[in-house]
């Protein structure tokens, strides 16, 4: 696994700032992924540069950019207002 540079990282932290609303489509974990179509809130990006969630099924399941499929969606509590 290739872990971000500060660069990398700056530019992560400012694509998916804390509060970003995100939808995920699709999720590479074999052990328990979060369901597809679940939304969740960004809290925060490690020094690793995974994106921790809360999503709204419970989970705190970080996502990986490059791994694991996702949109950024507004709207308030994640609605896309469509």
């Amino acid at each position: 696994m290739k872990f971000p540079n500060e660069q990398e990282l700056k530019a992560l932290r400012e694509q998916y700032p804390a509060g970003t609303f995100i939808r995920l489509k699709h999720m590479e974990d074999p052990y328990a992924p979060v369901p597809p179509g679940t939304v969740g809130e960004v809290a925060l990006i490690d020094d690793d540069g995974n994106i921790h969630m809360k999503w709204q099924n419970g989970s705190s399941l970080a996502l990986i950019e490059g791994v694991d499929d996702f949109e950024i969606i507004s709207g308030r509590n994640g609605d896309s207002g469509n």
